[in-house]
């Protein structure tokens, strides 16, 4: 139900599905998916209707204040992992073992952390995909294309410096719904 909802979504607002991983996002049962940019709460019903349009069994990080009810059934429902951001809860580790335990199990992270600017990228998601032994799969909203999906997929190397431009390269020409609050609005790349 879930699949037919996405793409009704996508459809009538005029939205894309792009998948350039290499063997299909349902090749990757078990994955750290990047969503990137994450500049708008418009973010958020787009990615999950390109994820559920696409059959992807995702989980995801939300700021705990999003799951009071009545709302936080609902978010629950559909994968909303709560995270207090306010107290260091190992949340690496948490949701390393969560994916090593999952028999499939694809979880959205937002790598900039926050709607607001933000100059850097939070590192948890490099982490937990490097702990768990999955790649990162590359997600993306392009809203001056209408596009949605997957940018490709990386292996981290388990070196977080060296890996993180070669990541974001793959962003250089994604249009956010807010650039001014795009993390590598200012990036150069080679």
């Amino acid at each position: 139900m879930l699949k037919i909802i996405g793409k009704l979504i996508l459809q009538l607002s005029g939205w894309k599905i792009v998948d350039k991983t290499p063997l299909g996002i349902k090749k990757y049962p078990k994955a750290v998916i990047i969503a990137v940019p994450h500049t708008s709460n418009w973010d958020y019903p787009y990615a999950m209707a390109t994820l559920y349009a696409m059959g992807c069994k995702i989980r995801y990080l939300a700021k705990d204040s999003l799951f009071k009810f009545p709302l936080g059934i609902i978010i629950r429902g559909l994968g909303g992992i709560p995270v207090n951001r306010s107290q260091k809860n190992n949340l690496v580790q948490m949701m390393t073992d969560l994916l090593i335990n999952a028999p499939e199990m694809q979880l959205l992270v937002p790598a900039e952390g926050t709607r607001s600017f933000t100059s850097e990228w939070k590192s948890g998601f490099y982490h937990i995909a490097k702990n768990a032994g999955v790649p990162i799969v590359l997600g993306f909203l392009d809203f001056g294309k209408k596009e949605a999906g997957f940018l490709g997929v990386f292996q981290p190397s388990g070196n977080y410096e060296e890996d993180l431009p070669k990541i974001q390269s793959f962003y250089k020409n994604i249009t956010p719904k807010h650039p001014e609050y795009f993390s590598l609005k200012d990036a150069k790349f080679d």
